[in-house]
């Protein structure tokens, strides 16, 4: 593997003041945050040395998965080291001076204008569709368009000196984004209360193959937190798996579950060995009036 010289940078999807943004802060402070335009752009600067780490979006609690993650975690040759959760929290934010009575438009990527529907239909404001929530805040900043606002993040208003008229007007205060931190190196070495290991695996053509391949985690007492299946190589034939499970490799029992999950499998690939974010726990707590 080629070495890199530190550049303590870390990368992510999208404009200055995004989500991913946000989330690049929350976990790590002290890093540089570099934003790329694409997936495939973290995942490069992390390759090329650009960057140390990168911040892709997995999934969101409330618009499941992240499209195309599934199929370039595998192909990125990176490994995931953490994950971060993140509170998807939506303002209102407007040139400065501005009142909420003289917004008549707000801007905003296509997945948080429903998730704010109600709140714009109380003051009559009409929602238009953005590529980027952070990228639509930098238009209107240059703009100075005094009956537009934007529906962004806190950090979007902070760097493009915007003003909040609203904060936390989502509809469902439970969404929330789950994001995989990933660097060139792996690093199992670590050990946390609650490790979680990420893989992916395609079973064998055989009768039953993906019954009989998680039996394993049941006999032996693993949890597994996700199984998502999706298309791979472009045909319908092929089924790759991605999975989450609670612990470790070397812990017995999930060693033995993921020995028996290879016996039945014809391809099996570990992406990373992480720490629990300490919010999962609060993601995992049943929804008051379920259960």
């Amino acid at each position: 593997m080629t070495q890199f010289a530190p550049t303590n940078r870390i990368a992510f999807q999208g404009e200055l003041g995004a989500y991913s943004h946000e989330a690049c802060r929350n976990a790590r402070p002290g890093m540089e945050p570099l934003p790329c335009r694409a997936f495939e752009d973290v995942i490069e600067a992390v390759r090329s040395g650009q960057a140390d780490l990168a911040m892709l979006p997995v999934e969101n609690s409330t618009y499941g998965r992240v499209a195309d993650i599934h199929r370039l975690l595998p192909a990125s040759g990176l490994h995931i080291v953490d994950e971060a959760f993140v509170r998807v929290h939506i303002s209102l934010m407007a040139m400065p001076g501005v009142a909420i009575e003289d917004i008549r438009k707000v801007r905003a990527h296509l997945v948080l204008l429903p998730q704010s529907a109600s709140y714009l239909a109380r003051y009559g404001i009409r929602g238009e569709s953005a590529a980027d929530s952070a990228g639509a805040a930098a238009e209107l900043a240059v703009s100075g368009k005094r009956d537009e606002g934007v529906l962004a993040s806190d950090l979007a208003a902070e760097i493009h000196g915007l003003t909040i008229l609203a904060r936390h007007i989502e509809d469902h205060a439970h969404n929330t984004t789950r994001f995989l931190i990933m660097s060139r190196v792996d690093d199992h070495a670590r050990r946390a209360e609650k490790m979680m290991t990420t893989f992916v695996f395609r079973v064998r053509n055989i009768p039953a193959a993906l019954y009989k391949a998680m039996g394993g985690f049941a006999t032996n007492g693993v949890n597994m937190t996700k199984l998502e299946s999706y298309m791979a190589d472009g045909v319908f034939t092929a089924t790759q798996f991605y999975a989450d499970i609670e612990g470790h490799p070397e812990d017995p029992h999930v060693r033995r579950a993921l020995d028996e999950l290879a016996f039945f499998s014809s391809s099996l690939s570990i992406l990373g060995v992480y720490p629990a974010d300490p919010l999962r726990a609060e993601q995992e707590q049943p929804v008051e009036g379920e259960g």
